[in-house]
This record gives structure tokens, C-alpha cells and sequence, in this order.
């Protein structure tokens, strides 16, 4: 199974944008296309919030309104959009940083192994392998260092390092692609 955590214009280019993030768009792309092909599983989550998000605790916390609902900077991102589209992608909307208990019920249940790729490393994307790794035990978790990122690099490779230490495979893109 490929999951692409939240490739969303308010992450590469709108209220939470940062340098670099347009960077990964055509190796999702391709790595969304290659699991087609391969007949994977492929799911994306969708960070979704609403026009009371700075009412939330997150939104107390990121006082910056980001990937509301309907607006422009909540769509997918670039190429990747147009690969998830064509793959006909699972759409898992989360409205915080991993995707809920229920949601992950509805997911197949028997995979072998999970990729995960997309934005923020250490915010949705180590959160979402930990909401993985509970619900799929035996699975092989992979995370492509490369084709993740952080709008702190710092962060980001502190991410990996933790995410290596919970028995995540960290893989570089070229491995994969």
C-alpha cells in the first residue's frame, strides 16, 4: 500500500508553504503512478479543516488557518494530483495529524507492506506510521526520506532518525523509483 500524506497546496505553496516542498511533486508522482501500475493500494489523506479551525486546539496552537475545506490551498498539489486522480487514490480527509481509528477500519486489511511519502515529516508523516504500524502490526512500514519534508530540515532529519527507531524502513527515493 503507497499512503501520501497531505501533498496539499497550503503545504507546498499556500499558508504553510515552504521552499523545497515543490521539489517532491514529480516523485510522488511517479511513485503514485509505479503502485498503479503494480496494482497497489494507494490512499492519500487530505488535512481538512474547517472555518472554525482556530477555535480548535491546533488551531489555538498554529494560529494560521490552513487547508480549509473547499478552498483553493486544500486541493492536491501539482502532478501528484493528476497521478492520485488517474489511480483513482483512496481520499482519507483527517482533521488532525493522524488519520482517525474509524477511517482506518475501512482500509484493506491484509498488507504486507506500507510506503508512506508527503508533508510534514514531523507532523503528519510520523504520525500517520505510528496510526499504521498500530492498525497493520506485520506490515513493513517504509517511509522515502526524500520524498518527505519538513519546512525545518533540522527537524526532518530527527524525524527519520525516530521514525528508523520505531522499526520504520527509511528508504531513499532512488531505491523505490
Amino acid at each position: 500500500m503507497l499512503v501520501v500524506i497531505d501533498y496539499q497546496v497550503d503545504f507546498v505553496s499556500g499558508a504553510l508553504g515552504f521552499p523545497g516542498a515543490e521539489l517532491l511533486d514529480a516523485g510522488i508522482a511517479a511513485l503514485v503512478r509505479t503502485a498503479a501500475a503494480n496494482g497497489d493500494h494507494i490512499v492519500y489523506t487530505m488535512d481538512t479543516h474547517d472555518a472554525d479551525y482556530l477555535t480548535s486546539r491546533e488551531g489555538r496552537a498554529l494560529p494560521l488557518p490552513h487547508c480549509i475545506e473547499g478552498t483553493p490551498g486544500w486541493a492536491l498539489y501539482g502532478e501528484t494530483a493528476a497521478a492520485l486522480n488517474e489511480a483513482a487514490a483512496l481520499e482519507l480527509k483527517k482533521s488532525t495529524f493522524g488519520v482517525a481509528p474509524a477511517d482506518m477500519l475501512t482500509l484493506p486489511q491484509d498488507v504486507g507492506q506500507i510506503t508512506l511519502t508527503g508533508l510534514v515529516s514531523n507532523i503528519c508523516v510520523v504520525s500517520n506510521a505510528c496510526v499504521f504500524q498500530a492498525r497493520y502490526p506485520e506490515a513493513q512500514l517504509v517511509v522515502v526520506r526524500d520524498l518527505c519534508a519538513s519546512f525545518d530540515p533540522v527537524l526532518h532529519e530527527k524525524t527519520v532518525d525516530v521514525l528508523a527507531g520505531l522499526q520504520v524502513q527509511v528508504i531513499a527515493k532512488d531505491v523505490i523509483l
